[in-house]
């Protein structure tokens, strides 16, 4: 039995990254033999086995055959007598098809460490394009590691065409599909997983509602960029840079659907964008499976972020209007994802991308105000429906005494944003 470390745990210490998670290659030993040791064996699919201390997993070395379609069409096939090279060349890329073994030495059969150099995501095989789970990975992956300069190599961009133009693409159920979406949605460089995917012709598949804003044209006095997919993946990136939830990052991604679904001789104007979109968000949403509180909040930025943009502008009563629509005293964190996924919108512009928003700090001073506003400070004599209606005009009361802050044009950028934005936070909050 020989045991060795693999996939990414390997190219992550190679890059000098955090390693959360170690998985472990067995070669030379069979099920009967791990069990005997103490390992715990997992799963139906193919041989892996729980360390019985630190529980790690570890997994008899195997290959595999296409034996259907999509992802989980493969059988696998395990034994003594497979080499440690005959398991790895059947992953996705060079950079995951390294070994490690206990004194330190480095099996790299595919060259993955001349990949990593390079700064090169490579298929190993041509059995790369019988799998095509392996799309969304290379997507995510690039999405991981774009801040270190990684891209997709020629070849291995070839492979994800043809799979996303040979219908296998439709075997991803939507769970996984979603899965690997979120978990990309949480990398730093996210808007370059959707972007990739639309490259290799995926996104019109999978995520049919994002890839139809590209080539749709926005005003260029609000929109330097033009267009609005381009100015979708700015704002998504925004979102990343900034450390944002991956929920205020989906919302982020949805806010512009409806400007896909703007008849061409209404261009570049996009009137009543925001009620279109909602469908193509709720769609969008059922289809994956989405869970509940993303899609809650993607509805609410859709809808609702022009009214962000437009707050300095709007009477005390329409603002207290929007913050009961958002769920303002229930759910005030939702107000404030509310806010930074506006802030994006507004910040994900060509040339604007450190513009001021005081639109942000007059409403998390209005949420605070508003929830300051209690009916045990009401007149006691205040019975049955006219204690609702006079804690609602102390609310919008308490939003009128909020001082705004001259309102910066959207389309002009500030001098000084970041510092203009902690004064505002400092004298509006606090």
């Amino acid at each position: 039995m020989n045991i060795f470390l693999v996939g990414g745990a390997v190219r992550d210490s190679l890059l000098g990254r955090l390693v959360t998670e170690r998985d472990y290659v067995v070669v030379g030993s069979t099920p009967e033999e791990m069990i005997a040791q103490g390992f715990k064996p997992v799963g139906s699919d193919f041989p892996v086995f729980l360390h019985p201390e630190t529980h790690e997993e570890y997994a008899l070395a195997r290959t595999e055959r296409k034996s259907g379609t999509g992802y989980g069409g493969f059988t696998f096939f395990t034994s003594p007598d497979l080499t440690l090279e005959e398991d790895l060349i059947r992953r996705d890329l060079t950079i995951n098809a390294m070994a490690q073994a206990d004194d330190g030495t480095l099996f790299d059969p595919f060259n993955g460490q001349a990949d990593l150099s390079a700064r090169v995501l490579r298929h190993v095989s041509p059995a790369f394009a019988e799998d095509p789970l392996r799309v969304l990975r290379v997507a995510r992956f690039a999405a991981r590691y774009a801040p270190l300069g990684f891209t997709v190599a020629p070849e291995t961009m070839t492979f994800m065409q043809q799979l996303a133009d040979s219908g296998e693409l439709s075997s991803l159920t939507p769970e996984r599909v979603w899965k690997e979406t979120e978990r990309a949605l949480g990398e730093d460089r996210a808007e370059v997983y959707f972007q990739v995917l639309r490259d290799c012709g995926a996104l019109k598949v999978l995520i049919p509602e994002v890839d139809a804003m590209f080539g749709v044209p926005q005003r260029p006095q609000h929109h330097p960029e033009i267009d609005t997919g381009l100015h979708t993946m700015m704002a998504l990136q925004r979102a990343c840079e900034y450390g944002f939830s991956t929920q205020v990052r989906f919302a982020t991604l949805l806010h512009d659907l409806g400007k896909a679904l703007t008849p061409e001789d209404e261009w570049p104007r996009h009137v009543q964008h925001e009620e279109r979109g909602l469908s193509p968000v709720r769609e969008l949403c059922n289809r994956l499976k989405v869970p509940s509180s993303f899609r809650d909040l993607a509805e609410i930025v859709c809808r609702e972020h022009l009214m962000c943009h437009r707050v300095l502008d709007l009477r005390p009563g329409t603002v207290w209007r929007l913050l009961q629509r958002i769920d303002v005293l229930r759910k005030p964190e939702r107000v404030e994802e509310y806010i930074l996924s506006c802030l994006c919108d507004a910040r994900g512009r060509l040339g604007l991308e450190t513009r001021d928003y005081p639109q942000a700090d007059f409403l998390r001073a209005s949420i605070i105000a508003v929830r300051k506003v209690r009916a045990a400070d009401l007149p006691s004599n205040l019975k049955g429906l006219s204690i609702g209606e006079a804690l609602v005009a102390a609310r919008i009361e308490a939003i009128a005494a909020i001082p705004r802050v001259q309102q910066t044009e959207l389309d002009v950028p500030a001098s000084n944003p970041s510092q203009k934005h902690e004064e505002n936070v400092n004298q509006l909050v606090h």
